[in-house]
């Protein structure tokens, strides 16, 4: 994860790109700047801002010697050849009109598993950009439980899911955190984004994207916007949630689950990926409703929580509707008040979070070889359900061999 530090740096540069990109110039990879259209040589990023030349200087070509404009002590190219005269009604003195960049529309989730319900939020994302640019960030989240499905397979099946909002839905392991999102678009130049989220998410993205702005990214305007709010009780696309589909899978229910896919989704996929989800969250003897889908189990969620059970002071925890993680320094009677390591401060209901685990789906603290939590997640991705005469080397051999 970026440090604040780096943020600033980075954001301080971003604001030289967003100008050339404004202005239609290309990099020359040095700092400098050309007319894509002519060769010619525009600017230099110097800090954080473009200083501009005159328009003769060829690509590769060696700066001529410099001196001061009076009129706005930029440093301009002294040459024998002139540069064109600019119409009377745009004296050289005044800054040339810049093309504004369109808004940027988009989505930050879970998507874990892909249901109907996603669906009409991808389609209120498109609705809201219009003609403009829009793009669906799948979150970078995996463990057992709650976000069982790996990003390649979750971006792969909704992808065939909404195959018309298929180029849309960006695979890169680059965009693990809203902030990402918003930093990258702001290095792009856009100075407008929307942000669609679940009604139950608008206050939260709301208040976190315009907390930082100005500091981690320049924009002038920041519209979050609800793609509309999600009824459990209700029937039909309105109820789907991708809770209730793992609820689902976790109680072997299949008449619900297929209840939560898509109509034109592929029945025999849908059923693949029933099968793939049960396996995927290891099901065991013990395991409860809450630790799939807490919003289904809230009492045992809560009484877990009460008698600390999970969520301690100075644990990692993710919020999985923003993919922030960040240590928990106050618990509250049902939220959490967490720092990242770079000092981002964010509050998260309890529903909302996970123990931050790698990628691998072992946490932190029990990845050494020799631990059983090690030990049982080797077995799962090799198919052993059962010790029959361990031994941790040919377990992991075996591995190696199915994934060549």
């Amino acid at each position: 994860m970026k440090r604040f530090t780096q943020f600033l740096t980075e954001a301080g540069r971003s604001k030289a790109v967003m100008q050339a990109t404004r202005l239609g110039l290309v990099s020359d990879g040095h700092g400098g700047w050309y007319d894509k259209g002519t060769g010619e040589f525009i600017a230099k990023t110097a800090g954080s801002e473009l200083k501009f030349y005159n328009q003769n200087q060829k690509i590769g070509a060696q700066d001529p010697p410099q001196n001061r404009n009076p009129q706005n002590q930029q440093p301009v190219a002294t040459q024998a050849q002139q540069p064109k005269a600019l119409p009377p009604e745009q004296p050289p003195s005044e800054e040339m009109p810049m093309e504004e960049m369109p808004t940027l529309t988009v989505a930050f989730g879970r998507f874990n598993p892909p249901t109907s319900g996603h669906g009409k939020l991808l389609n209120k994302v498109a609705k809201v950009a219009g003609e403009g640019i829009y793009k669906i960030y799948p979150s970078r989240t995996v463990d057992s439980k709650k976000n069982p499905l790996d990003p390649d397979t979750k971006i792969s099946i909704l992808r065939q899911m909404y195959p018309k909002h298929g180029e849309r839905i960006v695979n890169d392991d680059a965009f693990r955190t809203i902030f990402d999102v918003l930093q990258k678009a702001n290095e792009e130049g856009y100075t407008a984004i929307n942000i669609v989220v679940g009604g139950d998410r608008l206050a939260e993205f709301e208040k976190l994207a315009n907390q930082y702005n100005g500091d981690l990214y320049n924009f002038d305007q920041i519209n979050v916007i609800s793609a509309g709010n999600r009824d459990p009780d209700a029937e039909g696309v309105e109820g789907v949630s991708a809770s209730m589909v793992r609820k689902a899978a976790f109680e072997g229910d299949m008449e619900t689950f297929m209840s939560g896919m898509p109509k034109s989704f592929d029945q025999k996929l849908a059923k693949k990926l029933f099968k793939s989800l049960r396996q995927t969250m290891n099901i065991e003897e013990g395991t409860e409703v809450w630790e799939i889908a807490p919003k289904y189990d809230w009492k045992n969620l809560r009484e877990n929580y009460v008698t600390k059970n999970l969520f301690c002071v100075g644990q990692l925890v993710e919020n999985l509707n923003t993919g922030l993680i960040g240590k928990i320094i106050r618990r509250g009677t049902n939220h959490l008040i967490c720092v990242t390591e770079d000092n981002k401060m964010f509050k998260s209901w309890i529903k909302d979070v996970s123990e931050w685990t790698e990628v691998s789906g072992v946490p932190a603290t029990q990845r050494e070889v020799g631990t059983d939590a090690f030990r049982k997640y080797v077995m799962r991705m090799v198919g052993e359900k059962k010790i029959k005469n361990f031994n941790i080397k040919q377990i992991i051999n075996k591995y190696k061999e199915k994934t060549k």
